[in-house]
């Protein structure tokens, strides 16, 4: 578990640099214009927070695998995470319109890919905190 722990934090590390690009990908300069200024920073500052939030669970899966595999507060983290993340699986399928990739090659094997991400992320966190 503690291996798997490693990757995953080593790919949330990943994911939450990928989040820097975001504003030029999406082309949020133009895209946000017709926002208030109040959502277009709040669209900013919570991308700021997420990508944070995702590097520093990325930081502790990696520099703690086994303390989050322990009884007590590592399986209370644990607990938390597997949450957190199976919510994000849930918004993957709920939470988006198939249109945004449907039909569309390289937006479905960004789908599939990140679907498959969360299942593997989830399930190790509850696999952690019912062992």
């Amino acid at each position: 578990m503690e291996l798997h722990l490693q990757i995953i934090g080593t790919l949330f590390i990943a994911l939450a640099f990928v989040h820097l690009i975001f504003p030029k990908y999406f082309n949020w300069e133009k895209e946000l214009q017709s926002l208030s200024l109040m959502n277009r920073e709040m669209m900013r500052v919570h991308t700021i927070f997420i990508a944070l939030t995702v590097f520093l669970m990325g930081l502790l899966c990696l520099t703690s695998p086994q303390e989050l595999t322990e009884a007590g507060l590592g399986k209370k983290i644990t607990l938390g995470l597997a949450i957190f993340w199976t919510t994000r699986l849930f918004i993957q399928f709920f939470g988006y319109s198939s249109e945004l990739w449907k039909g569309k090659a390289f937006e479905t094997v960004i789908h599939i890919i990140f679907s498959l991400f969360w299942i593997y992320v989830s399930a190790l966190f509850w696999i952690i905190y019912f062992q």
